[in-house]
């Protein structure tokens, strides 16, 4: 799970940081009106926004660097070619 946003590009973190807040604004609203089943899903989505913004402020700092595109090809290859030895 760590990894997961650390892997995401900065286009693709803010992106990512967006689609959070508005599921978090849908959960509350949900909530409010009585109709959420599972709880937990709002502090899910809190510590998932605060991860992406944790990978960000990183990345501002200097801490972390964001993946180039060689970097995001690679992975997927390598991915790609996990998931055919286990189909295969």
């Amino acid at each position: 799970m760590k990894n997961e946003f650390s892997s995401l590009t900065d286009k693709e973190l803010a992106d990512k940081l967006a689609s959070l807040k508005s599921e978090l604004f849908n959960l509350r609203f949900t909530n409010a009106t009585g109709s959420l089943t599972n709880n937990s899903s709002i502090s899910v989505c809190k510590r998932n926004i605060a991860r992406v913004k944790t990978v960000m402020r990183q990345r501002e700092l200097g801490l972390a660097k964001a993946p180039t595109k060689e970097t995001t090809k690679k992975s997927t290859r390598k991915t790609a070619k996990v998931d055919a030895e286990v189909k295969g």
